[in-house]
C-alpha cells in the first residue's frame, strides 16, 4: 500500500474522513473499487492490530457450529482477515436450519467439545444457560485483558444487547444488573410491514398506521388487486414461532403480556384479560377475511416465498425476510417497501418482538479464551460494517454500523422506506416474552390455541380461558405458578 493511500484509509479510520470522501479519494488514486475495499479491510485488520494483542493465541485452531445464514456468509467471506489478525485457524460445520438446532441440541446435551462456539437464537438460551450448557460472557467482556478496547460493548443496540441477558431466574427482567451474558447479538430481525407498493396502488390502499386500518387494507387488498392475492401474510403453524413474529409485536404495542410476575416472583397466564380478549378478536378476523388459505401450514418460509412471488400483497413479518424477497431471482424482486407498525393508536412508537441470531461460547470448548477472541472479532463493529457494506448484514445489531452513511445509501437505493422503518422501530425493539423454561411448550400451545380460533372450532374468549386455565397448570406444576 502507498502512503497516500495508507494515510486516507488511517484517515477514514479515525473518523476524519466520511465513507464517500475515501471512496471519492481512492478513486482519483485509480483504484477500482473491489481494490479500494480490499485495502480497506487491510487498513481495519492494521488499526486493530495496533490496540491489543490479537496474537495471543497463534496457532490455535477453534471450530463453529453454523446455520446456513447469510450472517454466517458474511462471516466466512470476512475470515481471511481474522486468521490473518490473529494467526488462529477457524474451521466449521454448516447445517440448513430444519436440522441445526438439533445439532446444536444434541452437541450441548452430549458435553461434546467438538464446537467451541455456535449460533443461536436468544430464546434458545433461556434453556442451554440453566442447563449449564453455555458460558456467561461477562467474564470475557468485563476483563479488559481478554477483551480489545475498541470493542465497544456500548455501540450495541441496548433492546438487542439486553434481550441476551438474562439472570436465570423465571420471570427475571432481561438485562437487569444481575442478569448473565449468554450470548453476544450478531444480527437481528424486527417485525414490521413489506407491503407491494403496485398492489397497494392497484387497490387505493394506503400503508395501515394502526391494527384497526391493517384489518381493513388487507380486506381491501384481498378484495381489489385480483389473480388470487390475498391480503396479508402472517405465521399460523403450530410453533412458537407463529407467535413472536408480528403477533406478538403488536399484542405488546396493545401492552398485554403472555405472563404476570406477581411480587414473590410467580408466574400466571395473562392472555384472557379483555384487552387481550379484543386483540385475539382483531388478529383472528384478520387472517379469516385475508390470510392465505392454508394459513395454518405457515412458517416463515411460506410467508416470504408468497410475497416474493406476487401471492400476497403485504406481510407483518421479519423485516429481513422483506429485504431478500426484495432481491434474488423473486418476482417481485425491487418492488417491495417497508414500513413500521404501530397497532395501537394510543402508542408512542413501534413495539416489534424480534428474533436475535447470536454467538454463544460452548461451556464444554476446551479453549475459550481463544474462543473469544473469535467472538470479539465477529460480533465487533469492524466486521459489522463489513458485512452490512459488502454483504447482507441485515440488521446489523451495532448503532456505528446503522450511522454509515454508506450502509443507509445501500438500503436507500434498493430498499424504499427501510431506513425510516428501521429508525422508528429499533428503539422499541426488544424480546417482550417473559423468559422462563417453558417458553417453547407455553408458545406452542398458545400457537395451537390460535389455530382452532380461526378455524372456528372454539370461540376467541372461551379458547383464552381454557388456555390460560392450561397455562396455570403448567406452571404451578413446574413449580413456577
Amino acid at each position: 500500500m502507498h502512503e497516500k493511500e495508507k494515510d486516507l484509509i488511517d484517515a477514514f479510520l479515525r473518523g476524519q474522513v466520511d465513507r464517500r470522501g475515501l471512496i471519492k479519494g481512492l478513486g482519483a488514486m485509480g483504484l477500482a473499487a473491489g481494490t479500494a475495499g480490499t485495502l480497506l479491510n487491510l487498513g481495519q485488520t492494521r488499526a486493530l492490530a495496533a490496540d491489543f494483542d490479537w496474537q495471543a493465541h497463534k496457532g490455535k485452531t477453534i471450530k463453529l457450529l453454523l446455520n446456513k445464514h447469510p450472517y454466517a456468509d458474511a462471516m466466512i467471506a470476512d475470515l481471511e482477515n481474522f486468521k490473518k489478525l490473529t494467526g488462529m485457524n477457524v474451521v466449521y460445520d454448516v447445517f440448513p436450519e430444519d436440522v441445526y438446532f438439533d445439532k446444536v441440541t444434541a452437541a450441548l446435551s452430549a458435553s461434546s467439545p467438538e464446537y467451541d462456539a455456535f449460533m443461536t437464537g436468544a430464546y434458545m438460551t433461556w434453556t442451554y444457560g440453566p442447563a449449564g450448557w453455555i458460558t456467561d460472557l461477562n467474564e470475557w467482556i468485563k476483563d479488559p485483558a481478554k477483551t480489545n478496547p475498541n470493542y465497544a460493548w456500548d455501540d450495541f443496540l441496548p433492546g438487542v444487547k439486553n434481550s441476551c441477558a438474562w439472570n436465570g431466574k423465571p420471570g427475571g427482567a432481561l438485562g437487569s444488573d444481575d442478569a448473565k451474558q449468554w450470548c453476544i447479538p450478531w444480527g437481528f430481525e424486527q417485525n414490521n410491514i413489506t407491503y407491494n407498493k403496485a398492489m397497494f396502488d392497484k387497490a387505493g390502499v394506503a400503508i395501515p398506521g394502526n391494527m384497526d386500518e391493517m384489518v381493513a387494507a388487507a380486506a381491501k387488498l384481498t378484495k381489489d388487486v385480483g389473480g388470487g392475492v390475498y391480503g396479508i401474510g402472517v405465521r399460523g403453524s403450530r410453533s412458537w414461532a407463529t407467535i413472536h413474529p408480528g403477533f406478538l409485536s403488536a399484542y405488546a404495542n396493545f401492552d398485554q403480556k403472555d405472563l404476570n410476575v406477581s411480587a414473590d416472583g410467580k408466574l400466571s397466564a395473562a392472555m384472557n384479560t379483555a384487552g387481550s380478549k379484543a386483540f385475539h378478536k382483531q388478529w383472528v378476523q384478520m387472517i379469516q377475511e385475508s390470510g392465505p388459505k392454508d394459513w395454518s401450514t405457515y412458517t416463515w418460509y411460506q410467508v416470504g416465498t408468497d410475497l416474493g412471488a406476487g401471492a400476497s400483497a403485504m406481510i407483518f413479518d421479519a423485516d429481513i425476510l422483506g429485504y431478500f424477497m426484495n432481491g434474488g431471482d423473486n418476482k417481485m424482486a425491487g418492488k417491495l417497501a417497508f414500513a413500521n407498525f404501530k397497532a395501537n393508536p394510543a402508542a408512542k412508537a413501534a413495539t416489534p418482538n424480534i428474533w436475535i441470531w447470536s454467538l454463544a461460547m460452548s461451556n464444554f470448548s476446551k479453549d475459550k479464551d481463544a474462543t473469544w477472541y473469535f467472538m470479539q472479532w465477529a460480533s465487533g463493529p469492524e466486521h459489522g460494517l463489513f458485512g452490512a457494506t459488502k454483504m447482507d448484514f441485515v440488521n446489523p445489531v451495532r448503532q456505528s454500523v446503522w450511522k454509515d452513511q454508506g450502509f443507509r445509501d445501500k438500503l436507500n437505493k434498493s430498499y424504499p422506506g427501510y431506513v425510516e422503518m428501521f429508525d422508528a422501530s429499533a428503539p422499541g425493539a426488544s424480546i417482550k416474552f417473559t423468559a422462563q423454561p417453558l417458553f417453547f411448550d407455553l408458545t406452542t400451545e398458545w400457537a395451537a390455541t390460535l389455530q382452532k380460533m380461526v378455524a372456528k372450532e372454539v370461540p376467541v374468549d372461551e379458547g383464552l380461558d381454557k388456555l390460560a386455565e392450561s397455562i396455570n397448570g403448567q406452571l404451578k406444576e413446574a413449580g413456577l405458578g
